[in-house]
């Protein structure tokens, strides 16, 4: 599969949550996004602006870096948002069942380095790093399956 790319700056923390927003309303069942960058680089404001612009009943949304995994029911089905940042093997994902998330819910996943072998092919990669200015983000978006296509066109617009 040809590998796509695609380039945002994002020049304030509200434009990085509306696109965050503007991609939640795309996803479906089964799709699992990866959002990789440093720390600091807005991984966690980017999966919070997401869930949120998909919860039916609004709730808090708290950061899993120390539960590891939380899940939400939205209007786009089960979501499992994950930071792996803490996982120290391979086995502890699998332990987690976000393996079986993959398959059928839409799963954003924190330091995606950690999956290893476990990476889905056909995963939503986004980096996030840090630009010029202070609040200012570059957003990368890699994607190799034809089914993110149409969906990121029209996010990218």
């Amino acid at each position: 599969m040809t590998a796509r790319t695609l380039h945002l700056d994002l020049l304030t923390p509200d434009e990085t949550a509306e696109r965050a927003a503007a991609l939640g309303e795309r996803l479906k069942p089964a799709d699992v996004v990866l959002l990789s960058g440093g720390v600091g680089a807005g991984k966690t404001h980017f999966a919070r602006a997401l869930i949120r612009s998909v919860q039916e009943v609004p709730e808090d949304i708290p950061s899993p870096t120390f539960t590891l995994v939380q899940t939400y029911e939205t209007s786009r089905g089960t979501l499992w948002h994950s930071d792996l940042y803490r996982i120290g093997s391979v086995s502890e994902i699998e332990e987690l069942g976000l393996v079986e998330a993959f398959s059928e819910a839409v799963c954003l996943v924190e330091w995606p380095d950690r999956l290893g072998d476990l990476r889905p092919e056909d995963a939503l990669e986004i980096e996030l790093r840090s630009a010029t200015g202070e609040d200012e983000r570059h957003l990368t978006a890699r994607w190799q399956d034809p089914k993110w296509d149409d969906r990121l066109r029209a996010w990218a617009a």
